[in-house]
């Protein structure tokens, strides 16, 4: 089968009178979506339930595979969308540990695709990476009808050479090989491709050897219009200058060089009114808190582990700085950071290791220093501290760019295309509904920053706090 044309039937036979037989098929329901997600359990992952809802928007049936998060159940039908999930893998180590991992994560996966099969035929699978396993699963399903999308998510064999250097031979040279070919069997398996952002869709054109027409780029922007700042119930202490940490704690998110910035400022430089929050978990999570009791931090640094969107909103509108501590890798630096777009959805002014793709996500809204240059990040931290007047200023800044040119509702237009064009279903309306008029507090009935009002928000940029 060539690479131009995948085009599957259920049924052998003419195949003018098969295509007319799916046509009137499809016609009679709308399309089913199965998603596949092994990285983080769902609705958590916050690009790929945006993804799901933008598809029960226009009308798609949705289902999704992930792992179970603490507590969760085994099957939930949530806002539109049927999940199913099994209890992740436990933690791995070593090349072993990661291919059991896979394999029981693969195995699981396949056999729920098996009861979401037996609740209802799905038309198109989309599997987001890591890892880069589930296009043999695509292929299995492939003679039934089902069509393939890859969300991609992680360059993995860059991720590889940030842990671990480049490989010079032996098991390591065999391991990234092992995963470049994983890369290039996703590729192609797929019938589309959607990438997070310029850089990567340049690398599934390159090593994917697709054609640009075939790559759609959907960047992972928040919905603003529910993403946003709210009035803390819990604001810091008057005088108090809280950073915060957003985000995945593995080894290539940089946490570490977090710690040493705050140790360089609270420790070195005398600024004992600097705290940080570190909202996240990860790989690193037991060893980032040993490196700040180590450093003597422990009354200085709250690791809040799990967190879901309410906390996020409350710690976010409640901080003064962001921290961005990736180091420039060659995943790092072509990869688009959520917490950077999220800094900027709550209008709070962030600084950043110099990365490509951070720079196209924050433009003029962020500060930038070179990577790994504690010194020069606690400069641009203290700069903020010390200059209200610029917290203002970049905060304004982030608010506007993020949601005039990185919000999320067109990027689920183009996120829902790709799905029309390969189904031939259209229905019409937004992939993100409007809703009626913008409510004046959250679910939680903790109350929205008037951002209509310039005077209110640029006060609320330097206190974040209510009035």
């Amino acid at each position: 089968m060539t690479r131009t044309d995948r085009s599957t039937t259920l049924t052998a036979g003419d195949p003018a009178r098969v295509e007319q037989g799916s046509a009137r098929w499809r016609a009679a329901r709308p399309p089913h979506v199965l998603i596949i997600v092994q990285n983080l359990p769902v609705p958590l992952d916050r690009r790929v339930w945006l993804e799901c809802q933008a598809l029960v928007a226009r009308g798609y049936r949705v289902s999704v595979i992930c792992p179970k998060g603490p507590g969760d159940p085994a099957r939930q039908h949530l806002d539109g969308v049927d999940i199913y999930k099994y209890a992740p893998a436990p933690e791995a180590e070593g090349l072993l540990g990661f291919a059991w991992e896979f394999a029981y994560s693969w195995v699981r996966t396949a056999w729920l695709s098996l009861r979401v099969r037996r609740n209802g035929r799905f038309d198109i699978m989309q599997a987001c990476n890591p890892p880069d396993t589930y296009w043999l699963l695509a292929l299995l399903w492939r003679p039934f009808g089902v069509k393939f999308v890859f969300d991609h998510h992680d360059l993995n064999p860059e991720l590889f050479i940030s842990r671990f250097g480049e490989p010079k031979g032996g098991l390591r040279l065999l391991e990234y090989r092992g995963l470049r070919w994983l890369e290039r069997r996703t590729f192609r398996a797929a019938h589309r491709i959607i990438s997070t952002n310029e850089s990567y869709k340049r690398v599934a054109v390159r090593r994917g050897s697709r054609t640009p027409a075939e790559v759609t780029v959907v960047r992972s922007g928040p919905d603003t219009a529910q993403m946003r700042p709210i009035h803390p119930e819990r604001p810091r202490p008057a005088g108090e200058i809280n950073l915060v940490y957003l985000g995945i704690m593995g080894p290539q998110d940089g946490v570490d060089q977090a710690l040493l910035v705050i140790d360089e400022l609270v420790r070195r430089r005398g600024r004992t009114n600097v705290t940080a929050t570190m909202l996240g978990f990860g790989d690193c999570l037991e060893d980032l808190k040993a490196q700040s009791t180590a450093l003597g931090l422990d009354d200085r640094v709250t690791f809040t582990g799990r967190v879901d969107r309410v906390a996020i909103a409350e710690h976010l509108s409640r901080s003064d700085i962001g921290l961005c501590p990736d180091l420039k890798t060659p995943l790092n630096d072509h990869s688009t950071m959520n917490k950077t777009m999220e800094y900027m959805a709550y209008g709070l002014p962030a600084v950043s290791f110099d990365l490509a793709e951070t720079r196209v996500s924050g433009g003029d809204a962020l500060l930038y220093t070179p990577s790994g240059d504690i010194g020069a990040f606690a400069d641009a931290v203290e700069r903020l501290i010390d200059d209200p007047a610029l917290r203002t200023g970049l905060g304004r800044r982030a608010r506007e760019r993020v949601a005039t040119l990185l919000d999320w509702r067109p990027q689920a237009e183009a996120y829902v295309t790709v799905y029309d064009e390969l189904s031939g279903f259209s229905r019409p309306g937004p992939a993100v509904p409007a809703g009626a008029s913008q409510p004046g507090s959250d679910p939680q009935g903790r109350r929205y920053v008037d951002l209509d009002d310039p005077a209110e928000f640029d006060r609320y940029l330097v206190e974040r706090s209510a009035p």
